[in-house]
């Protein structure tokens, strides 16, 4: 199925691995350039030969620490007119509200939270100005259902879903669209830390980390693939009614 996307270009903060670098893979697949940036240079160098040698597509790439605003700065100077912007960076740990010093605290929400936000403050005039673009926030669970050892986490998220709401609602009169994906338990590296430090927690042994991924919708965990295909429908004109709505992706767990 054609999204109707070749040639534009899209933003993808965090797109190295993961959820990102399949949102890159998913977009590149439409003929979609791609902007990926990330901490470390050589993970995002061998992403972008990917990607090239197996889309033929345009790719630039920024090693950078999203959560200061100088190289998110830097990122929407390298594509200010971008189409597509879709937020992903973002790494808040796991931890009760004791576990997890304010310091941290703070630097997780630099990335995820306020590196969102900022990525919209500096992409979203020029898509205002023309009359059309699209900004995707890639969530999370934890925010629909807070967890008091993901505290964190889950406030964070909270945030960025009323965040998602109210910008999405304000920025339809012009032609722009921002809606965000809430997955669960994706089967990223990032999936592996957070086991980790709950078998830890539990069972006091990080390699016993698979024993805590119990009871997943499904039987299992989401494929990063699955977060991405969402994405690019949502980013295209198919999805031309998604707006300022937050897709929850968790096999109907949270009903359960």
């Amino acid at each position: 199925m054609d999204m109707g996307l070749r040639g534009q270009t899209v933003v993808i903060p965090g797109g190295s691995k993961g959820i990102g670098l399949a949102c890159a893979e998913a977009f590149a697949a439409e003929g979609c350039d791609v902007v990926l940036a990330a901490r470390d240079p050589a993970v995002l160098d061998a992403a972008a030969e990917s990607l090239r040698a197996r889309f033929q597509v345009g790719v630039r790439t920024l090693a950078a620490d999203l959560s200061a605003d100088a190289d998110r700065i830097a990122l929407h100077a390298m594509a200010a007119d971008a189409d597509i912007l879709v937020n992903n960076a973002g790494a808040i740990p796991s931890g009760g509200i004791a576990d997890i010093t304010i310091e941290r605290w703070k630097q997780a929400w630099d990335l995820k939270v306020f590196g969102y936000i900022h990525l919209c403050q500096l992409f979203l005039p020029a898509m205002l100005a023309r009359k059309s673009g699209v900004i995707v926030n890639i969530i999370g669970m934890a925010g629909r259902a807070g967890k008091a050892g993901y505290l964190a986490g889950a406030a964070g998220n909270a945030a960025l879903i009323s965040f998602t709401h109210a910008l999405g609602g304000a920025t339809q009169a012009d032609g722009v669209r921002v809606f965000g994906i809430n997955p669960a338990v994706t089967a990223t590296g990032r999936m592996e830390t957070q086991a980790r430090f709950n078998a830890t927690q539990k069972l006091g042994d990080a390699e016993r980390w698979r024993e805590t991924l119990t009871g997943l919708p499904l039987g299992r965990a989401i494929e990063p693939r699955e977060i991405a295909e969402l994405a690019v429908f949502g980013a295209s004109p198919r999805g031309a009614s998604i707006n300022g709505t937050v897709l929850d992706v968790d096999g109907g767990g949270m009903h359960r």
